[in-house]
């Protein structure tokens, strides 16, 4: 008896250690983001968590995004990577980065989004160390710099509701063994790839009851563009009918010419 628990305990020591040496990848894609990326590299030098490579993927700024990096950068991680170069597009700056990353697990927050501070230390506490693991957990959301909800989608609803993706921390394996980002959508490709994920039956989802990331409401993914192609990737892997995504479609239109007009 006494020798189990000799080696439970050493056992849990062992596995502590070698979760604090966890590398975790986070990515900042950007552009011309020199309003809003100040709070994101904050939320970074903040993190209760040490070892983390942070990457950012400029789509080649011509404001003062780049000054205001430059100036972090002593109280940034120093594993930290800077990529500033021409791109197709946020998710195609994300497929850099993941393709850059070092670390065992990758989370991605945007340049007007931020994470708590115990963000990756919770994503840490959750990590079952599984092979295709999908760590995702509470997002706050802002519209016009007011708080206007704190709220959580389970995954087994993923067919029908798309879950926190700013929230997300996935192992890099599930990326070089079921794919990255496909950049034939231009604002659900982060829906389709979560659904890629989840019809392998491989993929093991961890929601974590916790706010990890902050996210500003706006751009693509909550336009009426992103409301179509989300409809059209639900259709085509067959979760939704071709009646259902076009009432949607000539719905969406509607609403965009009503808009228009006013």
């Amino acid at each position: 008896m006494h020798a189990q628990w000799k080696r439970d305990v050493i056992g849990d020591i062992e596995g502590a250690y070698s979760m604090s040496e966890l590398l975790v990848t986070i990515l900042t894609p950007c552009f011309n983001s020199a309003k809003t990326i100040e709070k994101t590299l904050e939320c970074i030098e903040k993190q209760t968590y040490a070892n983390i490579e942070y990457i950012i993927i400029d789509g080649g700024s011509t404001d003062d995004t780049l000054k205001i990096i430059n100036r972090h950068k002593e109280k940034l991680p120093k594993r930290f990577l800077l990529i500033s170069e021409k791109d197709n597009g946020i998710y195609d700056a994300m497929n850099k980065g993941i393709k850059r990353a070092n670390g065992k697990l990758i989370g991605i927050v945007n340049s007007d989004d931020w994470y708590e501070p115990d963000t990756v230390e919770q994503v840490i506490k959750h990590y079952k160390n599984e092979k295709y693991q999908v760590i995702y957990g509470m997002q706050r959301t802002y519209e016009d710099c007011k708080e206007k909800a704190t709220f959580i989608y389970r995954h087994e609803f993923l067919p029908e509701q798309m879950i926190t993706h700013p929230t997300c921390f996935v192992t890099k394996i599930t990326y070089e063994d079921f794919g990255a980002f496909d950049l034939k959508y231009r604002s659900s490709a982060d829906l389709e790839l979560m659904l890629r994920f989840f019809d392998t039956k491989k993929v093991i989802f961890t929601p974590v009851m916790r706010v990890l990331s902050n996210f500003q409401l706006g751009g693509m993914s909550s336009s009426q563009t992103g409301v179509r192609e989300s409809a059209k990737i639900r259709c085509e892997r067959g979760y939704m009918s071709k009646k259902r995504y076009y009432f949607i479609c000539l719905k969406s239109y509607i609403y965009e010419w009503l808009q228009r007009l006013h």
